[in-house]
């Protein structure tokens, strides 16, 4: 056994050609390249010449321990010219796809400058959790969909509904139940999709975020031939009215009736100080 360019190498090579390939291609090892980095390396900007740059600069990095190989060794490793090479790699350290920086060699007891990846795959996570977020928000429009109130719900109901859906789950602060759903599309159904707002909104801020305070509402309006929100106004103010007008029967008062006793009290209080005058 000997070794060349630092590995250990057989020395009697006699035997099956092919055998001694298999071993070789196995006691060479190898060099891991993310697939996410094949996949979107154009995507940050590294060009395909860059990119066979950067697989030989990881390669000489876990391979040779070779930190900050020269661009002629480089070179040499692609068949191609130092200067160019050079130019490839201040273009890299520019965009900030790799970096220069210090390293501890532990074997030799040294502080060595070299390239570092770790901009480079500061990158990679950035468009990997960019894509693992629209895999996360597929996949809920899937599961959504799959229980028949996903966004692929216009497909069962018309946009209104839809849009009345989106709008209680965002209020109510999770997903509805298909009775729900069916629920709200029956409102939809019969009177304007302004007036489920409105009771909603009222539900909301009377703390009661539940379907059957809503219907209650809905049915009165429904009732009495409500369907604007002109029509609301107008009726809680003639109920508010026939509610003070109740109050006054019942403790025996009218308004007119209490109005002049008011005057009397006053024109009897204007005579008693001119007596006094």
């Amino acid at each position: 056994m000997t070794k060349k360019g630092g590995k250990i190498i057989k020395c009697d090579q006699e035997g099956n050609i092919t055998a001694t390939f298999g071993a070789d291609l196995l006691l060479e090892g190898s060099t891991s390249i993310p697939n996410i980095l094949l996949k979107i390396y154009s995507s940050i900007g590294i060009s395909d010449y860059q990119m066979i740059l950067l697989i030989q600069l990881i390669r000489l990095h876990v391979e040779e321990k070779e930190l900050l190989p020269s661009p002629e060794e480089l070179a040499e490793c692609m068949e191609s010219e130092p200067t160019r090479i050079r130019k490839e790699l201040a273009n890299l350290l520019e965009n900030d796809i790799i970096a220069v920086s210090r390293f501890y060699d532990g074997n030799r007891n040294l502080i060595v400058e070299g390239y570092d990846f770790e901009p480079l795959f500061l990158r990679v996570s950035d468009i990997w959790a960019g894509l693992r977020a629209k895999e996360i928000e597929e996949s809920e429009k899937l599961i959504k969909s799959s229980a028949g109130f996903g966004d692929n719900r216009s497909n069962r109901y018309d946009e209104q509904t839809v849009d009345l859906i989106s709008l209680f789950e965002n209020e109510f602060g999770r997903l509805l139940s298909p009775i729900e759903v069916e629920q709200i599309d029956q409102w939809a159904g019969e009177m304007a999709p302004l007036l489920v707002v409105e009771a909603l909104k009222r539900a909301v801020l009377g703390g009661k975020h539940n379907f059957k305070y809503i219907n209650t509402i809905l049915i009165e309006w429904k009732k009495n031939n409500i369907r604007t929100l002109d029509e609301i106004s107008r009726y809680e103010q003639d109920f508010q009215k026939r509610r003070t007008r109740q109050k006054s029967l019942d403790t025996g008062t009218s308004p007119s009736v209490t109005g002049s006793n008011n005057n009397n009290d006053a024109r009897k209080k204007a005579f008693i100080r001119t007596l006094y005058i």
